[in-house]
């Protein structure tokens, strides 16, 4: 799969998280083949749980895998803190981000961990979360936020 493939479904999870009201973030975390393992998006709102992130709910659904360093883990937002900690504890190797402009995480920090990412700053990624934002600030900035940023 190419990474806009892989892309194309954590964009699906968070067209998904939108409808359900949820914050649109998606993820899914693959093998090198291109197999997928999981899954998931955003379910903050959803599940009234703050730790339910896109990247975590992928991960929890790929279920326990030997070895992460092969792993990639793509998602339509630059991962947070807490999601970047995540992608080291496990030694995932490659993240792709669908854009950073609106938030940048810790992608830099993750590359000067030997963590390989790709930023593919998707126009489609940046106005699901753009609009979002727009409408529901006081979501966006329960844990995320310019404070954050």
């Amino acid at each position: 799969m190419t990474n806009e493939e892989m892309l194309a479904v954590a964009i699906r999870e968070a067209r998904i998280g939108s409808e359900e009201g949820g914050v649109p973030i998606g993820a899914a975390l693959f093998d090198r083949e291109g197999n997928l393992l999981g899954k998931g998006r955003n379910r903050r709102v959803q599940h009234d749980d703050p730790s339910v992130h896109g990247e975590t709910d992928a991960f929890r659904n790929a279920g326990r895998q030997r070895d992460y360093t092969n792993t990639i883990m793509v998602t339509t937002l630059a991962p947070c803190w807490y999601c970047s900690g995540l992608i080291r504890q496990f030694r995932i190797g490659t993240v792709i981000v669908g854009e950073s402009q609106t938030f940048s995480g810790g992608i830099d920090w993750l590359r000067e961990h030997g963590v390989e990412v790709v930023d593919l700053d998707n126009p489609e990624c940046k106005d699901l979360l753009g609009n979002f934002i727009e409408e529901h600030s006081e979501i966006w900035n329960e844990d995320i936020g310019e404070s954050q940023n």
